[in-house]
């Protein structure tokens, strides 16, 4: 039996640049982006100035990517932000930051799995072959298909998200393309981006929090460390590059959309469909025609079954870093003859099964009494609360890299403390506004929503005791906290 496997090790040098890209930008789901949250964006946000707005957050997030990407070249660790905190604020801040992670990336998979299930059931096959399948039903089988690839190995997730992000970003280019040759790309996206002739109504604010929601997920790039060829230099290459990336395709999506429907007008077009949340899928008909607006459909499955995957990648790492340092049971951290962490991949499909599960059968009803369907119920609750644990996790680690080195009284003020400082107070913005407008982020008004946020309160405190637990009761474990980082500083590269 290969050696790694025995001892509970991820399987080493699995991973180039192109490939650890592949399993962030699958998450970040472009073509769900373009279909759901940038007509939420222009909406509520600046309107036809869309555009600016992805290109200033994208900036935010390069800021602190340069800081992040110095912390990458000392730590590799499966743990991601976890390990981070751990190095930059101490053992309790980094316990109670990889909870938060945990929560939130568990949440994820689990309010994914709602949402592809919904798509998939309720709206593609009706479309395409007349009939539904429960919501429930149809993600269930999904997840299951997510999880027999997930425990083939990080190289076969990889290759699978690969294929799906080809294709959807292939059919946002041709629509942008379209749009291009068509009508035009309208300049006035930038000149008139901060102008009260596009923001009226919206915020300027609103459109960086919603923007910077759809940049969830670039901060992957280091739970797949352990798993990369040279991590060191290949995991700073790969966050530059996704979020350059992200920027890039979310910025022409959303001038292509705002130049579709003319940038003074992008607001209340978007404000005019939101009840349907069909402006993009309208757009995408128009300008590819019926039969190409009908593979767009199907590729917005494609492309939730990509960001379901790459979650679930991410949220198995998290239980498996955690098991593995002995703050959640030890029995997580074992991995397969494919060095996947088959267990912490197991105990997530349980919890998202488990929490879909709930909804499915305590099914809510609307005031017509027709029961409701999980974008307005179980969605609010696992993307809106992961979007805003997440944030909170990328600003925790922001400050870690910055206290990290002015404890080592760095001399690169530049990569070690400019940089990353703005982008912490960018992030620590983005998540301000998340806690102040959560039901507009969750998409959802209901009274168990908007007491979710309240649960990252309980991990605060229930971390800090846990963390005071460990120290007086299970010194070792505490002490590991360390230890676990330490030990997995060096990888080595293959021969």
């Amino acid at each position: 039996m290969d050696t790694e496997a025995q001892h509970g090790v991820l399987k080493s040098n699995q991973l180039g640049v192109s490939a650890v890209v592949f399993l962030v930008l699958a998450a970040v789901a472009p073509l769900t982006v373009a279909i759901v949250v940038l007509p939420l964006a222009i909406g509520f946000g600046n309107g036809g100035g869309i555009p600016v707005a992805v290109i200033v957050v994208a900036i935010a997030l390069l800021l602190f990517a340069i800081g992040y990407a110095q912390m990458s070249k000392e730590l590799v660790n499966a743990g991601g932000f976890y390990a981070i905190a751990v190095r930059g604020l101490g053992r309790t801040a980094g316990l109670v930051t990889g909870l938060i992670a945990t929560l939130g990336y568990n949440f994820f998979v689990a309010g994914a799995l709602g949402t592809i299930g919904f798509f998939t059931g309720a709206v593609v096959l009706p479309a395409l072959f007349g009939f539904e399948v429960h919501w429930f039903i149809a993600g269930l089988v999904l997840f299951a298909i997510v999880f027999l690839l997930a425990r083939s190995g990080i190289h076969m997730s990889a290759a699978v998200l690969g294929v799906a992000l080809v294709l959807e970003t292939l059919i946002l280019l041709v629509f942008a393309i379209s749009v291009l040759i068509q009508t035009g790309f309208s300049l006035e996206a930038f000149t008139l981006a901060l102008s009260p002739e596009i923001l009226v109504g919206g915020s300027i604010w609103i459109a960086f929090l919603m923007v910077a929601t759809a940049f969830i997920g670039f901060e992957a790039t280091a739970l797949f460390s352990e798993e990369a060829r040279e991590p060191r230099k290949t995991i700073p290459r790969a966050t530059y590059t996704a979020i350059i990336a992200i920027g890039v395709i979310h910025a022409i999506t959303g001038w292509a959309i705002v130049s579709a429907v003319g940038v003074r007008d992008a607001q209340q077009a978007a404000l005019d469909h939101l009840a349907a949340g069909d402006m993009t899928l309208v757009l995408l008909d128009t300008y590819l025609g019926p039969f190409l607006g009908m593979v767009a459909l199907v590729l917005l499955v494609v492309s939730l079954f990509a960001a379901q995957l790459a979650f679930h990648n991410s949220a198995a790492r998290y239980l498996y870093a955690l098991g593995r340092a002995r703050v959640l049971p030890r029995w997580l951290a074992k991995t397969n003859r494919n060095g996947a962490p088959e267990r912490a991949q197991l105990a997530n499909l349980l919890f998202a099964v488990v929490i879909a599960g709930i909804f499915a059968l305590a099914v809510e009803t609307g005031p017509d009494g027709a029961p409701l369907p999980p974008v307005l119920t179980l969605v609010p609750v696992g993307l809106g609360f992961a979007t805003l644990a997440i944030m909170i996790v990328q600003t925790i680690a922001a400050l870690a890299v910055v206290v990290h080195f002015r404890r080592r009284s760095d001399p690169r003020l530049w990569s070690t403390l400019i940089a990353p400082g703005l982008g912490f107070l960018a992030l620590l913005g983005f998540s301000i506004g998340a806690v102040l407008n959560f039901t507009l982020v969750a998409g959802s008004e209901a009274l168990y929503v908007r007491l979710m946020p309240w649960l990252l309160v309980l991990a605060v405190v229930g971390g800090v005791v846990y963390a005071a637990y460990l120290r007086s009761r299970k010194p070792a474990v505490y002490r590991g906290l360390d230890e676990d980082i330490e030990r997995l500083d060096e990888v080595p590269a293959q021969g």
